[in-house]
């Protein structure tokens, strides 16, 4: 008897152990993760279905920072010269008006006294041309006197206005001119307030014409310019809301919304440029020429969402932990391939198919922990 039950013994430990290593075998025959209850209680993992959510349908873009052209300046001289005093630095802001640096040229002294020997000759001219007219009117004097002398006076006051026109460019007073008071030197003043973002000027250095002396950009005035593509233009509406990224600076996301819409496209690349407005406590932020990915919000939807922390991504592939099967105080999950859909800022769509669907139960919390 004492053998039979022995034998009994032996049986049922053997078959347990058989069971066991079966269950075993099966666990990694189906690539399943095995987590014990101790495991999951003290990581404070969480199984739940997806649930139905709220998500934004979006175009996704890019772009840049960057301000109007009324609100940019590019300072030049129309004459060249050498600059001869500058305290400015890139990153200096300035105000409207306000004196940026001086040039000095000897070509500035010839248009003065130009315009000196001009001013001084139109007086003459003018009253020659009265006296002839007037001679002219009475019949005492040919047409041809009257007309050479309107002609030298017109001519002489063209040239008057001309050189006038000049000094005022060149930030000369004409009126100190006629007084004698001439000057080799010139002040360019700031057209715009803003803050400086180029600096091509040193002391004793020449700058011609066509030369970019400084740039001045009134970054209050920052704004979004979008390329969107042909194919989902006549989605995008006025203040529609644009997420945005700046992928080389940050992670964070900022906040838009499309003020303008370009109507003509541009390019070999088919896009429309789109414009869109800043949040004013983001200004300070950003910088014109920064490069961004944006999302523009051009409709919403229901589906089906998990947390973003329960999705893995693996070499551009999205999965989630599926649980199979809960036995002898463990669970198994079995990592499942999903298409992701849209995302909100703790959701991610997922696409229910034969595997994954709304009654499925997914590793919710935790995940981190497990994958790695």
């Amino acid at each position: 008897m004492k053998k039979s039950l022995y034998i009994l013994s032996l049986s049922i430990i053997l078959f347990s152990c058989k069971e066991a290593k079966k269950e075993e075998s099966t666990a990694k025959e189906e690539n399943l993760i095995e987590i014990t209850t101790t495991q999951f209680k003290s990581a404070s993992m969480e199984i739940a279905p997806p649930t139905d959510q709220d998500f934004d349908v979006t175009i996704k873009t890019s772009g840049k920072i960057d301000v109007p052209p009324q609100n940019r300046a590019q300072i030049t001289s129309f004459i060249g010269g050498y600059v001869k005093s500058t305290k400015l630095l890139v990153g200096d802001q300035v105000k409207k008006g306000q004196a940026l640096l001086t040039l000095e040229n000897t070509e500035f002294l010839d248009i003065q006294k130009e315009y000196l020997d001009v001013s001084e000759q139109i007086n003459y001219l003018k009253s020659e041309y009265l006296r002839q007219k007037a001679l002219f009117d009475e019949k005492i004097t040919s047409q041809k006197n009257y007309l050479k002398a309107e002609s030298e006076y017109k001519r002489a006051k063209g040239m008057y206005q001309s050189l006038k026109a000049k000094l005022a460019m060149l930030n000369i007073s004409p009126a100190n001119v006629e007084k004698g008071n001439l000057t080799s030197v010139i002040t360019i003043f700031a057209p715009i307030s803003g803050d400086i973002v180029v600096m091509n000027a040193n002391v004793g250095m020449y700058v011609a014409p066509s030369d970019v002396i400084l740039d001045i950009i009134q970054t209050s005035h920052l704004h979004l310019e979008l390329n969107v593509f042909e194919k989902d233009i006549l989605k995008v509406k006025q203040g529609q809301k644009i997420n945005f990224t700046i992928p080389e600076a940050s992670k964070e996301t900022f906040n838009a919304e499309v003020h303008l819409v370009g109507k003509s496209i541009e390019g070999n690349d088919r896009t429309i440029n789109v414009h869109g407005h800043l949040d004013e406590n983001i200004k300070q932020k950003l910088m014109t020429g920064m490069f961004v990915e944006a999302e523009i919000v051009v409709d919403s939807k229901k589906g089906l969402g998990i947390p973003a922390e329960a999705l893995i991504t693996e070499n551009n592939k999205n999965f989630v932990l599926l649980l199979t099967q809960t036995k002898n105080d463990s669970y198994f999950f079995k990592k499942v391939l999903v298409t992701v859909g849209q995302r909100s800022e703790k959701f991610v769509e997922i696409i229910a198919d034969n595997q994954v669907n709304a009654t499925s139960k997914i590793l919710v919390k935790g995940v981190f922990d497990v994958a790695n």
